[in-house]
Parts: structure tokens; sequence; C-alpha cells
């Protein structure tokens, strides 16, 4: 999920800062989420998702089997 996060927000042309308040949370959060140093509850992590426009398994970097 870290690359991917990093990589929509990046394409959306978004700081860490703007993120953060989209979605109610700390800059210190995102780049914790982008970092590999935290990982968001599920609540975020499916908004995210939604966000971005992307499917849960895309954004946290399953591939189908």
């Amino acid at each position: 999920m870290t690359t991917m996060l990093k990589s929509l927000r990046r394409e959306r042309k978004m700081t860490q800062g703007k993120l953060a308040a989209i979605f109610h949370i700390s800059q210190t959060s995102v780049s914790k989420y982008e970092t590999g140093d935290a990982v968001p509850d599920l609540e975020t992590v499916v908004k995210m998702a939604d966000f971005f426009g992307v499917s849960l398994d895309e954004f946290v970097g399953r591939e189908a089997k």
C-alpha cells in the first residue's frame, strides 16, 4: 500500500498535508503510511481506495491468484 498511496497522491498533485486534511488525519500519519512505519485502520483504507477510484486489492498491492 505504501507505494500505491504515494503514487496516487502524486498523480493528483496533492501534498501529504492536503490528503491528511481530506481524511481528517495528521500529515505525519500520511507520511508514516507512505513509508510503511504505520498502517491505517481498515475504514481509512477503504475511504482512501474509494477516493482514488481503485479497488481495495489494487490499493493494498494484492495480486490476483
